[in-house]
C-alpha cells in the first residue's frame, strides 16, 4: 500500500512540475512577444466585404504607434471606425508601456488617406482592447474588450468622441467562467447578437438578447465553433451586406494573429445558428511589406456610397525585412 501511494504521489508531482513548466513556458512566450511585436493600421478595399486588398492611392500604414502623441505606445492594432458629421473617426487600443496596459486611441480623417492621431478617449484600471464602436437609435455606443474585468461591458459617448461612460455590463464571469474576448455584436431581424471567444477552450460562444442593454443569454446552439484555435476568436466587425451577414475569424496558428478568415452566417435566429467558409483562402494576411510581414488580425469593413467596400485592418510587423 505505501508503495502504490508513493507511485502515485510521484506521478501526481510529475504532473504538476509539466503543468507549472507549461504555464511558465506560456507566461514567458507571452511576455516576449508583447515585448516584440509591433503592430500598426492599414486601409484596405474590396468589391464586397470578404474580398479585400490594399487600397488604391493608400500608403499602409496609416496610422504607427509614433504617431501617438500622450502616451509611450509600443504598438497600435484592433481597429474600429465610425463616420460621423462628414468625418471617419477610427478607435483603436494602444499598448501603454508605462502601465503596462491597453487603452483606446482615437484619430480621425476627412478623406480616408491621411489620419490625425487626437488623444486617448478611454482608459481604466484595467486592460483595454479591440473598440467594436457602433451607432444604434442616434446613440454612439462601445464595447472594448475588458476580460481583466471579468466582464463585457457596454459604453455609451457622452460626449462624442472623447467621453465614454460605461452604462449596462452585459455578461460578467464572477460567479462562473464565460466567453470574455473580442466580443463582437450585430442587430439583425429584431434581436441582439453577441460573440465572445473562451481562450482556455477556444470556443466561440454566442448570446442573444431582445434589448442592447439585455438581459443577454446564452444562445441554444451556443458555443457555435467549439475547439478551435484558427476559427473560433472574433476577428472583426459582424457586417450585412444585402441579405448577407458575414464574421471574421483571427488565426492563432502558426502564431497569434496570422491571418483572418471570413465566414457567411446562413442562419441567425434566437434558436438557430449556421454559418459557412466563404473561401478556402484567408480574407487578409500576412503581406510582402515589413507593416504587416507577419500577421493580420483584425478587419473592420464598410460599404462606401459608391459601392465598394473599404477596411481598417491591422498588421505585424516583420522586423527582419527592414
Amino acid at each position: 500500500m505505501t508503495l502504490v501511494l508513493n507511485i502515485t504521489a510521484i506521478v501526481l508531482f510529475t504532473g504538476l512540475s509539466l503543468l507549472v513548466k507549461y504555464r511558465i513556458k506560456r507566461w514567458k512566450q507571452k511576455q516576449l512577444r508583447q515585448q516584440n511585436d509591433v503592430w500598426s493600421i492599414g486601409l484596405y478595399e474590396g468589391p464586397d466585404p470578404v474580398t479585400l486588398s490594399p487600397a488604391a492611392g493608400i500608403r499602409n500604414p496609416i496610422l504607427t504607434a509614433k504617431e501617438v502623441t500622450d502616451a509611450p505606445a509600443r504598438f497600435i492594432a484592433d481597429p474600429f471606425m465610425i463616420e460621423r458629421d462628414g468625418a471617419f473617426h477610427l478607435f483603436f487600443e494602444l499598448l501603454n508601456t508605462k502601465r503596462k496596459m491597453g487603452e483606446i486611441g482615437h484619430a480621425v480623417s476627412d478623406d480616408l488617406k491621411t489620419w490625425r492621431y487626437s488623444h486617448v478617449v478611454l482608459r481604466e484600471r484595467f486592460h483595454l482592447s479591440y473598440p467594436y464602436v457602433f451607432e444604434h437609435d442616434g446613440e454612439v455606443y462601445m464595447i472594448p474588450e475588458c476580460a481583466k474585468s471579468k466582464s463585457i461591458r457596454l459604453y455609451r459617448a457622452a460626449s462624442f468622441p472623447d467621453d465614454w461612460r460605461p452604462i449596462a455590463t452585459l455578461l460578467s464571469g464572477n460567479k462562473r467562467e464565460v466567453a470574455l474576448l473580442d466580443p463582437s455584436i450585430i442587430f439583425h431581424d429584431g434581436h441582439w447578437y453577441l460573440f465572445s471567444y473562451m481562450r482556455k477552450v477556444n470556443n466561440l460562444h454566442l448570446h442573444v438578447a431582445e434589448t442592447l442593454t439585455g438581459p443577454w443569454r446564452e444562445h441554444p446552439a451556443s458555443p457555435v465553433v467549439k475547439n478551435s484555435d484558427h476559427f473560433a476568436r472574433p476577428g472583426g466587425r459582424v457586417v450585412k451586406n444585402g441579405a448577407a451577414l458575414y464574421r471574421f475569424a483571427q488565426d492563432g496558428q502558426p502564431r497569434y494573429g496570422s491571418k483572418v478568415w471570413g465566414f457567411r452566417i446562413t442562419e441567425l435566429t434566437p434558436t438557430a445558428y449556421r454559418e459557412e467558409a466563404v473561401s478556402d483562402t484567408p480574407v487578409v494576411q500576412e503581406g510582402n511589406e515589413v507593416w504587416n510581414g507577419r500577421g493580420m488580425h483584425t478587419v473592420d469593413p464598410h460599404r462606401m456610397p459608391d459601392g465598394r467596400w473599404i477596411a481598417l485592418v491591422d498588421g505585424l510587423e516583420d522586423k527582419l525585412r527592414s
